[in-house]
C-alpha cells in the first residue's frame, strides 16, 4: 500500500503549529486544527488515501519517524481487516505495549474492561478523540488482577472503526503538555470527514466451539455542509452471544451426586458475557467561513451487559445455607420463634442425602424458613447493567492576523452503568424476595466539563534556523462522580440479618442511601510550549505546565524532547519529563462490595472511600496525586523502502493510587464500630480502601521494523512490532499492600509481546496474515491474594503461545466488498487451569493474554458508494 507523505509547508495553520505530538505544541490547537483541516478521504479510496495525522507528519510506515518520541499510528484500514469488532481488542493485536484481557466474573470490569499500556493501569493512559480529552468511564475496577485494582479509565468500546480515520498512540510521558493522566502515554482517536459517500456493512462470525456467534451492522455517510463543510454519521448495532470454557466444579458435582436437585451443569459459567443492543453513534461536522473554521463531534451509545457470577453451594455459602462451613443448614424464623437443627454432614464429613435433608426440611414448623426451600441445588447469579455513554466537543479556531492562530473549544461528557443482579438473592429478607429474583443494586455516573483556549505562534530569531514556535493555553475541567442508591430489596436489613442471613443482594449488595452522593472537582491549568530547530539537524522543545486542583493543591509539571539527525536516513531522539495523576472523584468518595475468593471460601469484601469511618479505623487517609518521572532514547532509521524504529523507556511512578489489602473484621472490631453507629459493618468479612502507598519503575524496549515491496505480483508489506517490559515494585507498605499484589504487579502481564505480519494487495484481492507471540504470564486465580499453594493460594504460570490471524477478500470497483478470515486459526487456548473443577470450574487461566477462547471465524460484507 502506497502513501503519500504530506506537505506541511503547504498547510501554513499546520506548519506554523507543527503538531508532534511528543513535541511542544499546542495540542488542543492541533487537534482541532489538524483533525478538522485535514481533506476527506473519498469513500472509495480507503487503500491509497492521504493520512493525516494530529500528532505529526505521517510517513510510510506505521511509526512517526520525524517525531522526537515514539508513536504509532494505525489506519483506519489496519483496524477494520480484522476480525475482532470491540476497537479494545483490535488495538491489542496492533500495539504491543496494549494489554487486555477477557473480562469473565469480574464485577463491573465485565462492563468496561481495562485496558493497559506499557504495562501501567488504564488512568495512566490519556484518551483524547480529535485531540481532545475524553470523559472517564463510571466503572472502577475493583477486580482488576492487581494490575487494574482500582482504575478508573475511559471506556474505548463506544467508537465503532468504521468511525475512525486513524488512531495515534504516543508511547511516552505528556502530562506536561495535556494534564493528567498522561504518565504511560496518550491515545488519540481522529473521526472520518466525508462530504459525500458512505458504506454500509454486515459482520458475522463464531467461535471454533459453536458459541459466542457476534452479529455487527454499520452504516456510514457523509455530506456536504454549506459550501466548504462536512457532516459524518457513522452508527453501528451489534450483539454477541456468551461463551463458556468452564468444567463443573467438584463441590457442585458432590451436591448432585448427593441427590440436591437442580444443580447446574456446569455450575459456574467461565466465558464471554452476553452482549445486547450495543448501539454506537458518532457525528463529525465541520464548516468555515472566510475567517473561522467551527467543529463539532460527539457520541451516543449504550450496551446491555450479562455476565456470570460464583455459584452457591447448598450446602456451604454462608450468610445463605451455612454459617459453620457446611455442617448445619442455616435456618431462620422472621418470628424469632425457635427452629431444630439440621446437620448437613454425617460425622465422617461427608454429605447426608438430600432425600433426608429435603424431608427434614419438608418438616420444618411454618414459622421456619431454610433457602433449600428456595434453591435446593443452589444458584448462581447473574450480573450485568446497561451502559450509556454520551459527548459532545465544539469549537472554533482561526488566525488573528496573520500568524496568531487560535482555538477555543468545550466539550460535555457523560458515562453512567446501571447494575442489574438476577437468579440471586437478599437472604436477610428470608422467603419474601422480589419477583424474578431480579435486584437493582444502583450505578455510577461520570460527568465532565472542559473548557479549552489555546494560542499558538511562530517567531523568525537569529538562534534557529525555522521559525520558533511558541503555545500556550488555559483549561478549566470539573469532574463529577454520582453514586445512585439501589432498589429497596437489593439493600435491604431484613427480619433475619440478626440470626445470621446476609444483607443485600447476594454477591452484589445495592448501594445505600448513606452511599449515595455527588462528589465533584473542578480544576484549572496553564502550560506554555516551545519548539526550535536550531541546526539543520537538531530540533529541541520543551514544556511546562501548572494545574490546580481545588482538593488537593497543584501541580507543576515539565517536559523535555530532542531530536538529532545524524543523516537524511539515521536520527536519535529523547526525551525527559514529569509527570502526575490526580485520584479521581470516584476513587476518593466510591462505595462497592465485591464477592472474592478468600481463604479457600467466598466472602464478602467492601472497598470503601478513604473517608469512610471503617476504612479510616484501618489507617486509611485521603489520597493525594500519583507523580511520575519519564525517560525515553531512540533511534530511527528510514529509507525507503526499510523502516526500523527502537525506543527504550523508564517510567518511575511514586505513591502510586491502588486499592488496599483487605482488613479481616474480627468480633471486636465489628462491635466497636456497629457501637460507633455503622451498622453495615456487620456484614462484611475484609474491608479495603484506595490509598498512596507504593512506588513502581518501569523498564522497556519497543521495536518496530518495516519493509515494502512489490512481492508476489503486488503491494506487500512486512512488519515486525516488538515491546519488551519490566515492572518492578520498588517499595510498599506490608499489611496495606499485599505481597500477592507485588507478585502481580510485576508478572501478571508478558515481558515480551509481538508480532509479525505480511499484508498483500494485488488487484481487487487482498490477503492479511499476522503472527503473534505472546510471553509467560502469572495469574492469581480468583484473585486470592495469596502467593502460595501452603497459605492458600491458587498460583497460575501460564507459558508462552503463538497465535496466528488470516483474512483474505476482495473489493470490487462497484463499490461491493467481502472478506472472510479466521482469529486464532489454530485454536490456541491456554493451557489447562490447575484449579478448574477443584475450585470454580474454569477450563483454563480466566487472565491469558490472548484470551481463552480460542478460534474465530467470520465474514464481512459492505458496500461503499
Amino acid at each position: 500500500m502506497k502513501r503519500k507523505r504530506q506537505n506541511f509547508a503547504a498547510n501554513p495553520i499546520a506548519f506554523g503549529v507543527k503538531c508532534a505530538l511528543g513535541g511542544v505544541a499546542a495540542f488542543g490547537l492541533c487537534g482541532a486544527v489538524m483533525a478538522q483541516e485535514a481533506p476527506a478521504p473519498e469513500a472509495d479510496d480507503a487503500t491509497t488515501m492521504e493520512l493525516v495525522t494530529v500528532l505529526g507528519t505521517r510517513s510510510k510506515a506505521r511509526t512517526e519517524t520525524e517525531s522526537a518520541v515514539p508513536i504509532d499510528i494505525i489506519s483506519a484500514t489496519e483496524l477494520h481487516n480484522q476480525g475482532l469488532t470491540d476497537v479494545l481488542d483490535q488495538l491489542r493485536v496492533l500495539v504491543p505495549s496494549f494489554n487486555v484481557s477477557t473480562i469473565p466474573i469480574d464485577d463491573a470490569a465485565t462492563l468496561v474492561r481495562p485496558a493497559n499500556l506499557r504495562g501501567l493501569p488504564p488512568d495512566n493512559t490519556l484518551i483524547l478523540v480529535n485531540g481532545k480529552r475524553r470523559h472517564r468511564s463510571a466503572v472502577i475496577t475493583f477486580l482488576g488482577h492487581g494490575l487494574s485494582d482500582g482504575a478508573q479509565g475511559s471506556d474505548l468500546s463506544v467508537f465503532p472503526s468504521m468511525a475512525l480515520e486513524q488512531v495515534e498512540v504516543l508511547r511516552d510521558g505528556a502530562a506536561a503538555q495535556y494534564g493528567s493522566d498522561a504518565i504511560a502515554g496518550v491515545i488519540n482517536f481522529g473521526l472520518k470527514q466525508l462530504r459525500e459517500g458512505g458504506s454500509f456493512e454486515v459482520f458475522g462470525g463464531e467461535y471454533y466451539e459453536g458459541d459466542g456467534f457476534t452479529q455487527q451492522y454499520n452504516a456510514q455517510v457523509g455530506l456536504p455542509l454549506s459550501a466548504d463543510g462536512f457532516a459524518t454519521f457513522t452508527a453501528e448495532w451489534r450483539a454477541a452471544d456468551p461463551t463458556s470454557r468452564s468444567v463443573q466444579r467438584d463441590d457442585a458435582a458432590a451436591v448432585a451426586a448427593a441427590g440436591y436437585p437442580g444443580v447446574p451443569d456446569p455450575a459456574q459459567i467461565w466465558g464471554s458475557p452476553e452482549v445486547e443492543r450495543d448501539f454506537k453513534f458518532v457525528a463529525n461536522l465541520g464548516v468555515s467561513n472566510d475567517t473561522t473554521d467551527f467543529y463539532l463531534f460527539g457520541n451516543a451509545a449504550a450496551r446491555d451487559v450479562d455476565g456470570g457470577f460464583y455459584y452457591r453451594n447448598p450446602t456451604t455459602r454462608g450468610g445463605v445455607y451455612s454459617n459453620d462451613g457446611g455442617q448445619t443448614l442455616l435456618i431462620g424464623s422472621p418470628t424469632g420463634a425457635s427452629c431444630p437443627t439440621i446437620a448437613l454432614r454425617d460425622a465422617s464429613g461427608n454429605l447426608i442425602p438430600y432425600s433426608t435433608i429435603g424431608a427434614l426440611v419438608s418438616a420444618l414448623p411454618g414459622d421456619c424458613f431454610s433457602f433449600l426451600e428456595l434453591f435446593p441445588g443452589g444458584f448462581t447469579p447473574r450480573f450485568g447493567g446497561k451502559m450509556k455513554d454520551a459527548s459532545v466537543v465544539g469549537g472554533a479556531k482561526g488566525v488573528w492576523g496573520s500568524e496568531l492562530y487560535w482555538d477555543v473549544s468545550a466539550s460535555y461528557g457523560r458515562n453512567e452503568i446501571d447494575f442489574i443482579m438476577y437468579n440471586t438473592v437478599n437472604a436477610s429478607l428470608g422467603a419474601n424476595q422480589p419477583n424474578g429474583f431480579f435486584f437493582r443494586p444502583g450505578g455510577n455516573e461520570q460527568t465532565e466539563f472542559n473548557v479549552n483556549f489555546d494560542l499558538s505562534r511562530s517567531f523568525n530569531t537569529s538562534f534557529t534556523v525555522d521559525p520558533l514556535n511558541l503555545a500556550a493555553g488555559v483549561e478549566w475541567r470539573r469532574e463529577s462522580f454520582e453514586i445512585s442508591a439501589g432498589d429497596a430489596a437489593s439493600t435491604a436489613i431484613g427480619p433475619l440479618t440478626s440470626q445470621g442471613f446476609g444483607i443485600g443482594s447476594n454477591g452484589f449488595p445495592g448501594f445505600n442511601q448513606r452511599t449515595a452522593g455527588e462528589h465533584d472537582r473542578d480544576n484549572w491549568a496553564l502550560y506554555l510550549d516551545a519548539e526550535a530547530r536550531f541546526t539543520e539537524r537538531l530540533l529541541l522543545a520543551g514544556a511546562v505546565r501548572y494545574e490546580d486542583f481545588d482538593d488537593f493543591g497543584g501541580t507543576t509539571n515539565w517536559k523535555l524532547t530532542g531530536r538529532y539527525d545524524f543523516t537524511d536516513t539515521f536520527a536519535g531522539r529523547a526525551a525527559v519529563s514529569t509527570g502526575f495523576r490526580a485520584p479521581t472523584p470516584g476513587q476518593a468518595n466510591v462505595s462497592q462490595v465485591t464477592t472474592a475468593f478468600i481463604d479457600g471460601e467466598l466472602r464478602d469484601t467492601a472497598t470503601l472511600p478513604p473517608t469512610n469511618l471503617i476504612a479510616a479505623f484501618y489507617g486509611a487517609e485521603p489520597l493525594t496525586p500519583e507523580e511520575s518521572r519519564n525517560a525515553s532514547l531512540g533511534l530511527v532509521w528510514s529509507a525507503d523502502p526499510w523502516l526500523f524504529t527502537a525506543d527504550w523507556y523508564h517510567i518511575k511512578v511514586e505513591d502510586r493510587i491502588a486499592r488496599s489489602a483487605d482488613f479481616t473484621l474480627t468480633d471486636a472490631d465489628r462491635a466497636a464500630l456497629v457501637a460507633a453507629g455503622v451498622p453495615e459493618a456487620a456484614s462484611l468479612s475484609r474491608v479495603g480502601f484506595f490509598v498512596n502507598d507504593f512506588d513502581t519503575t518501569t523498564t522497556g524496549l519497543d521495536i518496530v521494523t518495516s519493509f515494502n515491496s512489490d512481492h508476489f505480483g503486488g503491494d506487500t508489506t512486512y512488519s515486525l512490532a516488538v515491546n519488551f517490559n519490566d515492572t518492578e515494585v520498588d517499595s510498599f507498605t506490608p499489611g496495606i499492600i499485599s505481597e500477592a499484589r507485588v507478585k502481580k504487579l510485576e508478572e501478571s502481564l508478558p515481558s515480551t509481546k509481538g508480532y509479525f505480519s505480511v499484508n498483500h494487495q494485488r488487484g481487487i484481492w487482498h490477503l492479511n496474515t499476522r503472527v503473534s507471540y505472546y510471553g509467560s504470564f502469572y495469574e492469581d486465580h480468583l484473585d486470592s491474594d495469596v502467593v502460595s499453594i501452603e497459605d492458600g493460594g491458587l498460583p497460575i504460570y501460564g507459558g508462552s503461545a503463538v497465535t496466528v490471524d488470516l483474512e483474505t477478500g476482495w473489493k470490487f470497483d462497484s463499490g461491493l466488498y467481502f472478506n472472510i478470515g479466521a482469529q486464532n486459526l489454530f485454536d490456541k487456548v491456554p493451557d489447562d487451569n490447575p484449579w478448574g473443577a477443584a475450585v470454580a470450574g474454569a477450563a483454563y487461566p480466566v487472565h491469558a493474554p490472548y484470551g481463552f477462547n480460542g478460534g474465530f471465524y467470520y465474514f464481512r460484507v459492505g458496500y461503499t458508494f
